[in-house]
Parts: C-alpha cells; sequence; structure tokens
C-alpha cells in the first residue's frame, strides 16, 4: 500500500496512466467523507502554517499545476485547498487563449514569466500544458513542432526545480457523464451562466481526442524531478481532500524555516 497520499496517485516516471481503467469517482483513499473533508480543512490551515515559513526564509518556491478538462474544477480547488492561504505568499496565473504578445514569443514565454518568485506558492489554472493538448488536439502547430514540445516541458520543468522551485502537477480527471451534469447546471443556474462557454460543446464532442492527448501527455511528461498525479474529479470533496494532503506532505518534505535573526533580541527593548 502507497505510504503517502502522493504516492497512492502519482504516474511513476515512463508508465501509462491508464485513465479509462481509473475510476474518476473513486474515494478509496477515503473511507469517510465527514473525515475527509475536516483533513482537508485541517490541511489547508497547516499549509498557511508552512507558506508562512516558506514566505519568510525567502530561497525556494512551489509551483502548483492543475489541469483537466472543463467543470474538472480548477477553481474550486484553488478556493478549498488555499482558501487559509494569506494572499501575500500566493499568485494564481489562468491561462486562458494567448494573446497578440504571448504568440510572438516561444510557447513557454507566457508560463516563465508566471512562475512564483522564491518565497512563494504560484498556482497554475491551466497552463504550458495547454500547447500540447489543445494544440494537439485541435492542430494549432504541426505535429513535429507539438512532438518536440513535450521535450522542451521537460527540460523547462528541470530548470526550475535546480533552481528551487518545486513542481506539484495536478491532473483532474473527471467523468463525461459528471462534465456533462456540471455543464447542464451552469446552464440551469443563473448564477452560473456566467461560467458557461459555449465553446466548451465543442471540445466535448472531441473528449475521445483528449483523453488520449492526456495519456500522451502523462506518460511523455511525469518526470523524477515533476511527476503527474491523476486526481479522480468527480467528487469534489474527495478531489479537494487528496490535493490538500498532497500540498501538505509536499510543503512537509521542503520544511522552511523562519530564518534566524543575527542579532541578539536581549539587546533591545521598545520603549
Amino acid at each position: 500500500m502507497p505510504s503517502t497520499m502522493a504516492e497512492r496517485f502519482r504516474i511513476e516516471p515512463g508508465t501509462r496512466a491508464g485513465l479509462a481503467k481509473r475510476d474518476p469517482a473513486d474515494a478509496s483513499a477515503f473511507p469517510d467523507r465527514g473525515e475527509a473533508e475536516a483533513q482537508s480543512n485541517a490541511d489547508a490551515k497547516v499549509i498557511n502554517e508552512w507558506q508562512d515559513k516558506l514566505y519568510a526564509e525567502g530561497r525556494r518556491a512551489l509551483l502548483v499545476i492543475l489541469q483537466g478538462t472543463d467543470t474538472a474544477g480548477k477553481d474550486g480547488t484553488i478556493r478549498h485547498v488555499f482558501n487559509e492561504t494569506g494572499p501575500l505568499g500566493v499568485a494564481v496565473t489562468s491561462f486562458r487563449r494567448p494573446s497578440e504578445e504571448e504568440l510572438a514569443h516561444d510557447f513557454l514565454w507566457r508560463a516563465h514569466l508566471a512562475c512564483p518568485r522564491r518565497g512563494t506558492i504560484g498556482i497554475f489554472n491551466r497552463s504550458h500544458y495547454e500547447d500540447v493538448l489543445v494544440g494537439r488536439v485541435r492542430k494549432l502547430a504541426p505535429a513535429k513542432q507539438i512532438e518536440r514540445r513535450y521535450d522542451q516541458i521537460n527540460a523547462f520543468e528541470k530548470m526550475l526545480t535546480e533552481n528551487g522551485t518545486t513542481i506539484l502537477k495536478f491532473m483532474l480527471h473527471i467523468s463525461r457523464n459528471e462534465q456533462g451534469e456540471r455543464l447542464q447546471d451552469r446552464l440551469d443556474e443563473a448564477k452560473s451562466r456566467w461560467k458557461f462557454n459555449p465553446g466548451d460543446l465543442d471540445d466535448r464532442k472531441l473528449w475521445t481526442e483528449y483523453q488520449a492527448t492526456y495519456e500522451i501527455m502523462l506518460q511523455r511528461c511525469s518526470t523524477e524531478w515533476a511527476p503527474w498525479y491523476v486526481i479522480p474529479a468527480d467528487r469534489k470533496w474527495a478531489r479537494n481532500a487528496a490535493i490538500a494532503a498532497i500540498v501538505r506532505e509536499t510543503l512537509e518534505a521542503m520544511a522552511p524555516e523562519y530564518p534566524q535573526p543575527t542579532w541578539d533580541p536581549k539587546d533591545f527593548k521598545v520603549d
């Protein structure tokens, strides 16, 4: 049995994820929903404590990448897992259609620009992986160019880790049926209609193609320095609990510390 939550969901480098055999509603890691929700809330508080130390230490960074189809829960994950974390040391970047400026640079330019500075946690809502997902399915670049991007991404992420950034990559694995229900909810609920994008239905028609492309991405880009984690996402509470646990485990392993002053507090007195 896996000894950590990370081991339970990690895609070992060079192996196939086998998405079709993975149950998006799997909650076996959390036998009791109430306990899972209580634990994820507790983890969120601990994440905030570690983030404070990370910020004070100012030597390393944590990059959290959230990737998944529409409605997989990227926004919800951010709200829940980091709801206790102070805004000073956390930055969220949402990757939408590239701007004219971004298209004038290499495909990794905007990702590098958004990477977290030392002492902070950076969260990518979608990411540079759009360029091998949407780019491949929609044929937005020549096939040979898409093929080169996998190695370029791996080299980019290795460079980040060698310069003090720990990377967590989560693929939120949702079923087609659950996605359909969530899209319909967006249409039915007036307060949620702003989230609905008619283009999402076009991507939904390409479900099989996207799943195959995710398989390639996971196999080619789950590395020793930046592995992928496939998180069952049909049950929001189980998704949140898994990611909160892995983020907490990662920060605990990083073990940032408050810097020690170079002076003796006893030498000073506030009048």
